[in-house]
């Protein structure tokens, strides 16, 4: 039973150790919100300048590309359905970033149990031991005592790095959601609102005229 429970903490410990490692190298920012896209969607002042945002976000693929795409090819329709389609995109995005942070959860709820299960498993070996030969071995003492602080130590090695990572990378994706959305939003804003100055082409006529 020692050697089972030392197996399942150890898979536990490389399962949380292998999710931090790699939402550390998904959420980073550079790769979320491309410097370039974000200044290429900064400078989207007209229509022209659309194909060159088009182009920076295919060479860039990353969350911000994918939505600021989704915005550009839905400005034939209004404002509110461009937004609505932008939210459902955005939602599945979110998704993607949380990903990995599940298992992170689950890997924190977890491991502090299994390390209680030891516990007890430590508790019973020692109490099974000392009423086979009674408080004179101190050799089955220190063996269930060593146990029980071993598989306890191990729990809380295990539930306290994945706690830390999964609460850092939980606020990262909530400030990455915002500033995701502020861009797109000012995207979105700025277009329209360049849409309602240009002059139309029925009037442009009548003026010349």
């Amino acid at each position: 039973m020692e050697i089972f429970f030392g197996i399942v903490m150890a898979l536990t410990s490389i399962v949380g150790l292998t999710f931090i490692i790699e939402r550390g190298l998904a959420l980073r920012w550079n790769k979320i919100i491309p410097p370039s896209v974000e200044d290429a969607a900064e400078a989207c002042r007209s229509a022209a300048d659309r194909t060159l945002l088009r182009r920076v976000c295919e060479q860039n693929p990353s969350p911000l590309a994918r939505l600021l795409l989704t915005a550009e090819q839905h400005l034939s329709m209004t404002m509110e359905e461009n937004e609505n389609a932008l939210q459902t995109r955005a939602r599945q995005e979110i998704v993607r970033l949380e990903r990995g942070l599940v298992i992170l959860e689950i890997v924190v709820g977890i491991a502090p149990l299994l390390g209680l299960v030891g516990t007890i498993y430590g508790m019973m070996a020692l109490f099974g031991g000392l009423g086979q030969s009674g408080l004179t071995d101190n050799t089955i003492l220190a063996h269930g005592i060593s146990l029980i602080l071993r598989f306890t130590m191990m729990g809380l090695l295990i539930a306290i790095p994945s706690l830390i990572a999964w609460s850092y990378y939980t606020k990262k994706v909530e400030m990455l959601a915002v500033e995701m959305e502020t861009v797109c939003e000012e995207f979105i804003r700025r277009q329209y609102h360049l849409g309602r100055q240009a002059p139309a082409p029925e009037l442009t006529a009548t003026a010349k005229k």
